[in-house]
C-alpha cells in the first residue's frame, strides 16, 4: 500500500538540521504557478521591498524553519541556453533568498561527470528523502517517501557533488 505523503509545510516543520532540494527539470508544470508564470511572461515583475505582493505560505513555512536554525539549500541542474520556465524561476528566486533559502544553479555541461538522481527530491536532516515525480511535459504526478539509510546517504552524496560546484545564484546569469 503507498505511504501517504505529508504536506511540505508538515516535513519542513518536523525537521531541526537541514532541508535540501535538488531540481533537475528545465520545465515544470507545476498548476499553482500557472498564473505567476503567465503574468511573468506579460512582463510583471515584484519588487522585494512589496513583500506583501509576493510572499505567500511556502515563504513563511521556509523563514519559519531558518529562524528555528534550519540550513535551507536549493540546488538547479539546468540546460543551457535556459528553457522560458528557467528564465521565470531566476527571475523569482530573490524571494526564496529572502526567505532564507541558499540557491546555487549548475549547468548541465558541468554536470557530465556526475550521477544525479532520477527525480526531483528534498532531503530531510540527511533522514528522509521526498521525491517529486513529474511527467514528461513538466506536470507533477506525485510525491514518493523514502527513509532506507543507504539510499538517503547516497542522494545526499549526490547533491553534495552538485553544491559544491554549482554557481550561487547571485553570479549566475540567465
Amino acid at each position: 500500500m503507498p505511504q501517504k505523503v505529508p504536506p511540505f509545510t508538515e516535513l519542513l516543520a518536523g525537521c531541526q538540521r537541514s532541508a535540501v532540494h535538488l531540481e533537475t527539470r528545465d520545465v515544470y508544470g507545476v498548476v499553482e504557478e500557472d498564473e505567476d508564470f503567465a503574468a511573468w511572461r506579460h512582463g510583471r515583475t515584484y519588487s522585494l521591498d512589496d513583500r506583501a505582493s509576493w510572499w505567500n505560505s511556502f515563504h513563511d513555512a521556509v523563514s519559519d524553519a531558518v529562524a528555528r536554525g534550519v540550513v535551507m539549500r536549493r540546488a538547479r541542474v539546468v540546460s543551457e541556453p535556459a528553457s522560458e520556465y528557467l528564465r521565470y524561476e531566476h527571475a523569482c528566486t530573490p524571494q526564496n533568498i529572502a526567505a532564507g533559502e541558499d540557491v546555487r544553479w549548475l549547468p548541465r555541461r558541468l554536470a557530465s561527470d556526475l550521477l544525479l538522481p532520477g527525480n526531483d527530491l528534498w532531503i530531510f536532516d540527511d533522514r528522509l528523502i521526498r521525491f517529486s515525480l513529474f511527467a514528461g511535459d513538466g506536470r507533477f504526478v506525485e510525491d514518493v517517501l523514502e527513509d532506507a539509510p543507504d539510499v538517503v546517504k547516497r542522494h545526499a552524496e549526490a547533491f553534495e557533488a552538485v553544491w559544491s560546484r554549482a554557481i550561487p545564484h547571485a553570479d549566475y546569469r540567465i
